[in-house]
């Protein structure tokens, strides 16, 4: 058995070394534990089509040629689905291949290289990622990190302290933007920006913030919603002189991942689509950095994200207030 690992300090594993992850958690509506883990081990065919309780997540893992699917040399050897996502862990190891199911999340320390907390609540992530942290072991955080200034806090410390802790929405690498995270120089100098988002803005309202934030860069300034937590409506600005307007409405799926950009002299709409490739160059992300110590992108930009995303809810529960970035913390 594997000796539990005592340093604080996690270490870079290089570029061939096998990697062992636990896939932990589960939360309402968020399937990520089957999706996720079939990057690395593959699936089971037969059985996660016909069983999976997403029906999505099977309709565009077999789309996928074999020899492209999963991540090479990192496997999930264990999964505990410890929350209220209505599924077991059982279910996602016999789905996902998985060969060890846990009771508890902290049955893995000493069994795993790095675990990934599949949780979407950030009010939970502080509680969910402390025993690894504290372990030396590296984390990967589903978005959104926090949904509070005071989670924010704890997760910028212990980054500063030397944590490996990683978190981001699959949409910062979807292909469909990428040309306008290389250059947006063709539409002038950017005046305008538009995100659309289904869901909850505390859960989803990322997706639509991370989509954006690669494009327009650090330097928002301000937050106000205008919505209901129904139909969230969020004005943001920018340093650079953009408005950005950012809606999360708990039933649009039909409009998820609407990207419009207008600028000085020129404009352009896209609209997201291939879910696997978002998700699958995210947790190379992961793995990339595992290998080589190197983030890749840094954290201040996650910090600053959280930040949208708390003044956006201290916006909305204060009746519309325009919310400047300057007042949470971390400074």
């Amino acid at each position: 058995m594997p000796k539990k690992k005592t340093s604080s300090t996690p270490k870079a594993f290089g570029p061939n070394a096998p990697i062992r992850l636990a896939m932990l958690g589960s939360t309402v509506g968020n399937g990520h534990p089957y999706s996720w883990t079939a990057m690395f081990n593959g699936y089971d065919r037969e059985v996660m089509t016909k069983e999976c309780p997403f029906a999505g997540i099977p309709a565009y893992l077999n789309k996928q040629p074999a020899d492209t699917l999963t991540i090479p040399n990192v496997k999930v050897t264990h999964v505990c689905c410890v929350g209220d996502g209505g599924f077991t862990a059982e279910h996602v190891a016999k789905c996902a291949l998985i060969p060890h199911v846990v009771a508890k999340p902290t049955d893995v320390i000493g069994q795993v290289d790095a675990v990934v907390i599949a949780t979407d609540i950030g009010g939970e992530h502080v509680a969910r990622a402390r025993p690894f942290v504290e372990a030396g072991i590296p984390v990967f955080v589903d978005k959104p990190l926090v949904d509070n200034e005071a989670d924010l806090k704890v997760f910028a410390r212990w980054v500063q302290e030397g944590k490996w802790i990683m978190s981001s929405s699959a949409m910062r690498y979807a292909k469909e933007y990428l040309p306008y995270r290389i250059s947006t120089h063709e539409l002038g100098e950017l005046r305008f920006a538009s995100i659309t988002t289904a869901k909850k803005w505390e859960t989803y309202g990322i997706h639509a913030l991370e989509s954006i934030y690669p494009i327009l860069g650090p330097g928002f300034l301000t937050a106000r919603n205008i919505g209901t937590k129904e139909r969230n409506i969020v004005h943001l600005t920018h340093r650079r002189g953009i408005d950005a307007i950012v809606v999360a409405s708990s039933d649009m799926y039909g409009g998820f991942g609407c990207l419009q950009l207008c600028g000085t002299v020129g404009k352009v709409q896209v609209a997201f689509s291939d879910t696997f490739y978002a998700f699958k160059t995210q947790l190379e992300g992961f793995i990339q950095y595992l290998r080589t110590g190197e983030r890749p992108f840094p954290f201040a930009e996650t910090v600053e994200l959280m930040k949208l995303v708390v003044a956006g809810i201290r916006s909305r529960e204060e009746g519309g207030r325009v919310v400047p970035l300057s007042e949470i913390g971390p400074r």
